[in-house]
């Protein structure tokens, strides 16, 4: 479930376009003003709000956003103003020009792999090479190490049946499948990448299940446990949670980014720009069954300012 809260009743996209162009103008910036109106309204709201101010004052709200705001909160409210696939799109692009391109970075290509809609990622792969001119999962293969390449084209570019319809038998089937990919210290075996790669969201879940069944441990505590290659672990481990419970995998993110000292900013707003359309509401339950605390509490506790009032808005929380 969404956490955004759309007002019943919408001004027109022309009307919050001049609230914005009011809010840019003067000697300081109307920064609850923008949180108002972009933190309350939906993915068609926005682009056509995006369309109508191009049209009234001859700029793209984007780049008014990046001149005017700064900061995290800057940061927040354009990757919330781009059109998602638009915004996965540069996501994953800022990964893999990264000199660095650490196992927690990468995380965000499982994510938009294995946790958003067919539809979606074959619209973030279109966005990708107009924005780019070459395609996502030749970035991937040309800047990622093998085998993580591997594993992370072969989920960049599946296009997975949508539906709940499971096949039990094949789950078991190819749980076996994979149960001996681990115990001859395979992970990288095609089968695995074929399973995980190919089959729907519940059929994967039914294999899980069925893993569990037969042999006694959950298949991520079998990866976890088989010696071999531990970023590519890792990563299969990220793939298994993204599968199994989105919802879980995003309340750790909102967690890491800020325990311990200092906060992951970016990784605290991608989660919260992500999945404040799709399953955010799941994730704040899980935030506390997992926690003991609530997700709004943590963020409280942990930034300030319009960065944190932005956050708390798409969390459905009136500013």
């Amino acid at each position: 479930m969404a956490t955004i809260r759309v007002p019943d009743e919408v001004p027109s996209p022309a009307q919050d376009s001049e609230t914005l162009n009011q809010a840019f103008r003067g000697w300081g910036t109307d920064e609850k003003a923008i949180i108002r109106v972009l933190g309350k309204r939906n993915e068609s709201q926005r682009k056509r709000i995006r369309e109508s101010y191009r049209e009234i004052y001859g700029k793209d709200l984007i780049d008014v956003l990046t001149s005017e705001l700064s900061g995290d909160f800057m940061k927040a409210v354009v990757l919330w103003t781009y059109d998602p696939a638009e915004r996965d799109a540069r996501l994953a692009n800022n990964v893999l020009n990264g000199k660095k391109k650490s196992i927690d970075k990468l995380k965000i290509i499982i994510e938009i792999s294995c946790t958003t809609s067919p539809n979606h990622l074959i619209a973030v792969r279109k966005a990708y090479c107009s924005l780019f001119d070459l395609s996502l999962e030749e970035h991937i293969a040309s800047s990622v190490p093998f085998p993580l390449a591997k594993l992370l084209v072969t989920l960049a570019t599946s296009f997975r049946y949508d539906k709940e319809m499971v096949d039990t038998e094949v789950a078991t089937i190819e749980a076996g499948m994979i149960r001996e990919a681990i115990t001859t210290k395979q992970l990288g075996h095609d089968h695995v990448l074929y399973i995980l790669g190919t089959r729907s969201i519940y059929q994967l879940r039914a294999t899980f299940v069925a893993y569990k069944q037969s042999y006694g441990n959950t298949l991520d505590k079998d990866v976890d446990g088989c010696p071999g290659d531990a970023e590519l672990k890792s990563l299969l481990q990220m793939v298994i949670l993204c599968i199994d419970f989105p919802e879980k995998h995003f309340a750790k993110v909102v967690s890491d980014s800020i325990e311990g000292f200092g906060t992951d900013e970016d990784s605290l707003t991608r989660a919260i720009v992500m999945r404040a359309e799709i399953d955010l509401m799941k994730a704040r339950g899980e935030y506390f069954n997992m926690y003991n605390t609530s997700m709004d509490n943590a963020i409280i506790g942990d930034v300030s300012g319009d960065y944190k009032d932005f956050l708390l808005t798409l969390l459905g929380s009136n500013i």
